[in-house]
C-alpha cells in the first residue's frame, strides 16, 4: 500500500471525567514513545477536548471529536460544530454504530458531517460496518457499499485525501468477539474496491483503513499485519495506558518487521 504510516485512534467514549482525562493523558504520555511511522489519536469525551488540547503535546498525540454537528452555526441549542472544533481537534469520528444505531444517524447526516469536518480542515474518520443481522444474511459486502456511497457523496477526489475510513462490524464492538482476519481482509478489499469505482485506482490505493471491534493487546499485531489495514480504532482498549501503549508499540514493530523483511 502507499500508506506506510499506521494510525491508532483510541475512542474513550463516554467515559472520564476532566481530572480523571487530565491524569491519564499524563499517564500515557509517559508510557508511549514518539514514532514517525504511528500517528496516535485520542477521542475523549467533549466536554474534555478544550482543556486536553492545552495539555496535549502534539507530536505525540492528536485530539478528535466523537462527535459534532454538521451547520457551521446557527440556533442549534445544545450542540457543537466542526467549525468550533477547529484548531482544537484534527481528527473527528462520524458515523460510529452507536451514533447510527442509538441516536438514529442516517446517510444525510453522515455525508453532511463529513462535508463539514473536510470544510473545517478536520480529518473524518468515517465508520461503516455490518450488524449481526446482515453478516448472516450475507449482506456485508452490500452494507459497506451503501455506508460508503452515503458517507462520501458530498466529497470530491481532492478531498477525499482527507477522509480515512473505519471498518467497525458493529456485532463486534464491545461485545468481546472478533472479526476473522480473513473476513477483514475481505472488507477491506471490497472497500478499496469501491472507492476505487467511485475515485479511482490511485485514491483506493491511498486511503487509510482502519480496523475496530474488541482489539486488545493480544490481538492487535494480527490485525495491523493483514494487508491493506493501515491501522485501528479502539474503544476499550485505549482506556489502559499500559495496554493501549502496547498497541502502539506493537503498531511500529509491525511497520519495522515489514522495513526488514
Amino acid at each position: 500500500m502507499a500508506n506506510e504510516k499506521k494510525l491508532i485512534v483510541g475512542n474513550w467514549k463516554m467515559n472520564l471525567d476532566m481530572h480523571e482525562a487530565s491524569l491519564y493523558l499524563h499517564q500515557l504520555s509517559k508510557l508511549v514513545k514518539v514514532h514517525r511511522d504511528v500517528e496516535v489519536v485520542l477521542a475523549p469525551s467533549m466536554f474534555t477536548l478544550q482543556s486536553l488540547s492545552l495539555q496535549v503535546n502534539l507530536r505525540q498525540f492528536k485530539l478528535a471529536a466523537q462527535n459534532f454537528y454538521w451547520r457551521d452555526h446557527g440556533s442549534y441549542t445544545g450542540e457543537v460544530s466542526a467549525a468550533q472544533l477547529r484548531g482544537i481537534v484534527q481528527f473527528a469520528l462520524v458515523g460510529h454504530s452507536e451514533r447510527r444505531h442509538i441516536f438514529n444517524e442516517n446517510d444525510k447526516d453522515i455525508r453532511n458531517k463529513v462535508a463539514a469536518a473536510v470544510r473545517s480542515h478536520i480529518r473524518p474518520i468515517l465508520c461503516i460496518g455490518e450488524t449481526a443481522w446482515e453478516r448472516s444474511s450475507g449482506e456485508t459486502h452490500y452494507v459497506l457499499h451503501d455506508q460508503l456511497i452515503g458517507g462520501l457523496s458530498n466529497i470530491t477526489s481532492d478531498e477525499l485525501e482527507q477522509v480515512i475510513i473505519a471498518y467497525e462490524p458493529v456485532w463486534a464492538i464491545g461485545a468481546g468477539q472478533m472479526a476473522l482476519p480473513g473476513d477483514v481482509v475481505e472488507a477491506v478489499k471490497a472497500i478499496r474496491r469501491q472507492i476505487e469505482h467511485l475515485y479511482g485506482k490511485a485514491a483506493s490505493e491511498s486511503i487509510q483503513i482502519l480496523y475496530g471491534g474488541s482489539v486488545t493487546a493480544d490481538s492487535a499485531a494480527e490485525y495491523l499485519n493483514l494487508p491493506g489495514v493501515n491501522g485501528l480504532l479502539m474503544g476499550g482498549a485505549s482506556l489502559n495506558a499500559h495496554e493501549f501503549s502496547d498497541i502502539i508499540k506493537k503498531a511500529h514493530n509491525s511497520l519495522t518487521a515489514a522495513k526488514k523483511g
